[in-house]
């Protein structure tokens, strides 16, 4: 029953995760990216502070240590992510984004020493193939190897460092939530996060990368009241409580539904186009998932 809910919970988190991709992108007319990301995690932190001061006798030094570097990981995935999408196309950052399901697997068994199932493996397999079709705008499947293929530059580096440091993420957060409280580990990634996305924010302006620019308007006010309250401090709370239930390669998967979120929710606010390969990629993507959750059961049944 736990791994259902847990199952049901994260594709709740990916749901409300794929709706953000259409609201930052409306707000960032009104912010520069890093800005962004230091506000919307501030405002997290803000709200989670009164809880932090209802349990701050929970914590000590080894799960301080522990809740920073998940907050490390979290917020250099963010950053690398954001400055990767300046040199590269969002075709290229979608998909190289998507390939933390692939790296999750190799660091589960780097750091728990655990071999994902076959079951698993064949998902990731299906799911990639997905986020192949997924991030293609193009008519035919020339296009999309031209579009994945068309040169590696300093953008898609940062990008692949984002899926590395997600896929990370995902593994020490499967090790972790087995140690310790899941609250006090909410409260000190979101903090650390938005430490460091303040401290990136400053210095990227300091060297001219990034100017620190913000106007007030109804979209910026909404994105950072949605990504702040439901996709950081809900979803954050919910995936770190019910991650341990599920092993990170599964919850890799589950994740990969994001994008088919976020297609679905630009087609509804922005009508942008969904071509025939995305419904082709969000196939493969759910096949992945069936695959991953029904091979290995089908498989024992059968011994």
């Amino acid at each position: 029953m736990k791994k259902n809910t847990a199952e049901i919970i994260l594709i709740l988190v990916t749901l409300i995760w794929g709706a953000t991709f259409v609201i930052i992108k409306v707000a960032l007319n009104d912010v520069s990216p890093m800005t962004f990301v230091a506000t919307r995690f501030l405002i997290a932190t803000i709200i989670l502070l009164p809880f932090y001061f209802k349990i701050k006798n929970r914590f000590n030094k080894t799960i301080t240590l522990s809740g920073i570097l998940l907050g490390t990981m979290f917020f250099l995935g963010f950053a690398t992510q954001t400055i990767g999408l300046k040199f590269t196309s969002a075709t290229k950052s979608g998909f190289i984004t998507g390939t933390f399901v692939l790296f999750t697997p190799i660091f589960q068994l780097l750091f728990e020493k655990k071999k994902p199932s076959k079951g698993n493996l064949l998902g990731v397999v299906l799911v990639l193939a997905g986020l192949i079709f997924l991030s293609s705008k193009g008519n035919s499947i020339l296009d999309i190897f031209h579009e994945i293929g068309a040169g590696f530059n300093i953008g898609d580096f940062f990008t692949l460092l984002c899926a590395i440091f997600f896929a990370m993420y995902l593994v020490y957060l499967d090790i972790l939530t087995k140690k310790f409280e899941f609250f006090p580990l909410v409260i000190l990634q979101v903090g650390s996060t938005a430490i460091l996305g303040i401290i990136f924010s400053i210095g990227l302006s300091i060297f001219n990368i990034e100017q620190m620019t913000i106007t007030i308007s109804k979209n910026l006010i909404f994105a950072l009241l949605y990504t702040s309250i439901l996709a950081t401090v809900v979803s954050t709370t919910l995936q770190t409580k019910f991650q341990k239930y599920l092993t990170p390669t599964k919850v890799g998967i589950i994740l990969s539904f994001e994008p088919i979120f976020s297609a679905i929710t630009a087609f509804i606010i922005l009508n942008e186009r969904i071509s025939r390969f995305s419904f082709l990629g969000g196939l493969f993507i759910f096949t992945g998932l069936l695959v991953a959750e029904l091979f290995d059961k089908f498989r024992l049944n059968n011994e």
